[in-house]
């Protein structure tokens, strides 16, 4: 009862010295406010408002058909340009992709042969390049079928593929990353409250007075993780409700308070490993510098923003020691698609056997810088 009362007070402790911080507060609101809203709306994976242009050297009906199909939103307008511009256009960067339909392209079409198509792409613009071919594709593909069918006298196929987006029907990517960046903004600032704690006691000085408490390393590392969790939790419960669903208009599929309960086992590995950091570095830029490339990898390959399956074998598998994998699985699952305790409990229980093991290394280290501080 007397540790649970001691990591009680000093935890209240932490939560009045981080009220008392304004960087730090105004750095929790920014955060999980206009960060969130900002990377939803301004990082997009489809393709919208692309610049295109076209060489027609065929002049014919289907080749004034696929240009005239290239339309908004997801493209500018198709302006001709000749078969010379082509190269100073896009070295310019002009253009991101260039479609050249080549002479006799429609007749050769109507003979049965097997005419070919030319697409330039951009390529420095890597996601805009793969989208953008896959559209450019299917749209050149379906002129030329309705063409021919139109042509040719027939009938519409038989059968047609309809493809239904379960989760996000209208593939809109700030549905995907509004709540991803609410999962990666967690990790970073759980690292960051839970290091600016523990240094700021040592830069003030008030880790001397926790010394002659009676009071046990292990009690005030304890005190950090839930004081500071706690501030995340919230947060990251109050940024679901009034930035994604009120303000981006994004619905909520699951259970938001088995999101937060995920979240707090979650917080108890990062700030663990936050903690750690901050007895390896000792000051704060130091401790700013040890944390980036930290919570980077975290959230570049915990699978939020590239699938685990792309990546190779040997980095899967050191990936799988990560908590950040195993909770960005658990946050997908229930946020995006709903799912209960009983399909996302191993995520759960992997996060809960790693945050264990960060919290006793980290405990190690605490208690050595605890006293090598005597």
């Amino acid at each position: 009862m007397r540790a649970a009362s001691n990591i009680l007070r000093l935890g209240i402790k932490e939560l009045y010295s981080l009220a008392r911080d304004p960087v730090l507060v105004v750095l929790i609101l920014y955060t999980f406010t206009f960060a969130i809203y900002s990377v939803a709306h301004g990082v997009q994976t489809e393709v919208n408002n692309a610049a295109i242009a076209v060489v027609d050297e065929d002049r014919s009906d289907l080749s004034s058909r696929i240009r005239g199909a290239l339309l908004p939103p997801q493209f500018q307008p198709a302006p001709l340009i000749a078969l010379d511009e082509i190269d100073p256009a896009m070295d310019a960067g002009r253009y991101s992709f260039v479609l050249d339909i080549p002479p006799g392209f429609q007749a050769d079409l109507l003979a049965g042969r097997t005419p070919e198509l030319q697409l330039l792409v951009d390529a420095t613009a890597m996601t805009l390049a793969g989208n953008g071919t896959s559209y450019i594709q299917n749209i050149v593909q379906e002129e030329i079928l309705r063409f021919l069918t139109r042509a040719e006298g027939g009938t519409e196929l038989p059968a047609n593929v309809v493809i239904r987006a379960v989760f996000n029907p209208n593939l809109e990517s700030a549905w995907f990353m509004a709540v991803m960046q609410i999962v990666n903004n967690v990790t970073i600032l759980a690292i960051v409250l839970v290091g600016a704690a523990v240094i700021r006691e040592r830069e003030h000085g008030t880790i001397e007075h926790l010394l002659v408490m009676p009071v046990t390393p292990g009690e005030i590392m304890a005190a950090k993780v839930w004081a500071n969790g706690l501030v995340i939790v919230l947060a990251a419960v109050a940024s679901l409700y009034l930035v994604v669903e009120w303000l981006l208009a994004v619905p909520i599929v699951g259970s938001v308070a088995l999101f937060a309960l995920g979240t707090a086992l979650y917080l108890f590995a990062v700030t663990s490993l936050g903690t750690m950091l901050a007895t390896i570095a000792t000051t704060m830029p130091q401790f700013g510098l040890l944390s980036i490339p930290v919570f980077v990898v975290l959230n570049l390959l915990s699978g939020g923003m590239t699938p685990l399956e792309s990546m190779p074998d040997t980095l899967r598998t050191v990936m799988q020691l990560s908590p950040a994998t195993h909770f960005t699985s658990f946050a997908q699952a229930v946020l995006y698609r709903g799912a209960g305790l009983e399909i996302v409990w191993p995520q759960l229980a992997a996060v809960v056997a790693i945050g264990a093991a960060f919290f006793a290394f980290a405990l190690a280290r605490f208690r050595q810088s605890m006293s090598a501080a005597r």
